[in-house]
């Protein structure tokens, strides 16, 4: 779906049959049907920095990120703000959450302009685990790529996928403990 020249599209996640997007700096959101993409309607949203970055869901809310250190947590029905976290890793605000993917019962974010993605308790705020994305990308693949702002998750095949701005490539990638 074209979005006027005013808008930059941000966070999309799909809940049931409708499609959750957000916009950048307009604080409007869209509505579309999932099969089709028609058109459904249009909502206005007021977070912290008045921007929407990211959004994804836990299967009752949609969880939306603005750039602060703050998830929101919306009813997908009304639209309406049914509270909100502030992200802490040991006690220290986490800002600069970007792109959002909810990962059996985590909220996973990546932090902008790093190559860290944070696994996020959604209850608590509390960061519970990070992972570290440096080297993805060959020296020759960063040169003409931007930031790392992609993560989808495949629930049927247990896959988690990376890519990012300008990136060359979407990555599948196998979490593993630390050495």
């Amino acid at each position: 779906v074209d979005l006027e020249d005013r808008f930059f599209g941000e966070g999309i996640t799909v809940f049931g049959d409708r499609i959750f997007q957000l916009t950048w700096r307009s604080g409007l959101g869209f509505v579309y049907d999932r099969d089709s993409f028609a058109p459904l309607g249009e909502f206005m949203f007021d977070t912290d920095s008045g921007e929407g970055w990211g959004i994804t869901h836990d299967g009752t809310r949609l969880i939306v990120s603005d750039g602060t250190a703050r998830l929101y947590f919306w009813d997908p029905e009304t639209l309406a703000e049914l509270g909100s976290v502030v992200v802490t890793d040991r006690g220290a605000r986490v800002s600069r959450l970007n792109e959002l993917e909810y990962i059996d019962g985590e909220v996973y974010a990546n932090v902008w302009l790093t190559d860290t993605i944070v696994r996020i308790d959604p209850a608590t705020g509390k960061v519970v685990g990070r992972i570290d994305l440096t080297g993805l990308l060959s020296p020759e693949q960063e040169a003409d790529a931007d930031v790392l702002n992609g993560i989808a998750y495949d629930a049927a095949g247990d896959r988690l996928f990376v890519t990012g701005k300008y990136w060359p490539s979407l990555f599948e990638i196998r979490l593993v403990a630390p050495p």
